[in-house]
Parts: structure tokens; C-alpha cells; sequence
């Protein structure tokens, strides 16, 4: 795969998971939405991560991380970067069963909503940067 296929590949995979993101909101599945905005940004930033350094990224699913080893946390507001971090307990937090209690009180149909209007927002940004 050259370059551009690997970019490629990420995108795909945060598009396919947007459109999951959309249907999990559809059907009500609270925990299923912020997990899938967490994958989102996750794979475009892994995407960024291949065309900055030309690498495999990191087997990582830490936002933060991820956005400061592609250089673009330089790049992101604080609101953003906020976003970002807010982003980080719906990946593993979300898995276990204590976890999830306390996520799904926080996770309305409007907090999800907004999930998914950021996760768009800097969805878009990334991809223009790609």
C-alpha cells in the first residue's frame, strides 16, 4: 500500500464509523454513540499520524497522545483539545461494568447529539489537513 491507500484506509474506517455513530444515536444506544465519535477522531488522527511521519501509528488509543505525536495538538484550541480529552473514557471506560453506569447518566439524547456535532466539526478539520 503506498501512502495514500493508508490514508485512505483510516478515513474509510471513521467515515464507516460516523455513519455507526449516527445509527447508534438513531436507535438510542447512548454508550455506542460516544464510543463510536472516540473511534472517529481516533482514526483520523491515526491518518494524520501516517501522512506526518509516514508510520504505522502508535497501537494507542489515547486522543492525546495521538494528537500530540502528529504535531497537531499545536494546531487545536482548548476547546478542542477539551473536546478531545472528553472524548478519552467512552473508548475503555465504556467496556467495563461500572464504567458504563456512570457514563450512560451523563450520555442524553442531547449530550449525544453534540457528540456528534463536534466529532463532524473536527472530523472535517483533520480530513482538510489530510
Amino acid at each position: 500500500m503506498d501512502l495514500e491507500e493508508k490514508i485512505k484506509y483510516w478515513v474509510d474506517l471513521a467515515e464507516y464509523d460516523f455513519d455507526t455513530a449516527e445509527a447508534m444515536l438513531v436507535t438510542k444506544r447512548y454508550l455506542y454513540v460516544g464510543f463510536m465519535c472516540h473511534q472517529i477522531i481516533e482514526k483520523l488522527l491515526k491518518a494524520y499520524f501516517v501522512k506526518s511521519q509516514n508510520q504505522i501509528p502508535p497501537f494507542t488509543h489515547n486522543l492525546r497522545f495521538l494528537a500530540d505525536t502528529t504535531g497537531l495538538i499545536k494546531h487545536l484550541d482548548e476547546e478542542t483539545l477539551l473536546f478531545i480529552i472528553s472524548l478519552q473514557p467512552f473508548n475503555i471506560e465504556g467496556r467495563y461494568p461500572t464504567y458504563k453506569e456512570g457514563l450512560l447518566k451523563i450520555l442524553s439524547e442531547e449530550k449525544c447529539k453534540s457528540l456528534i456535532s463536534k466529532t463532524k466539526e473536527l472530523f472535517e478539520w483533520i480530513k482538510q489537513k489530510l
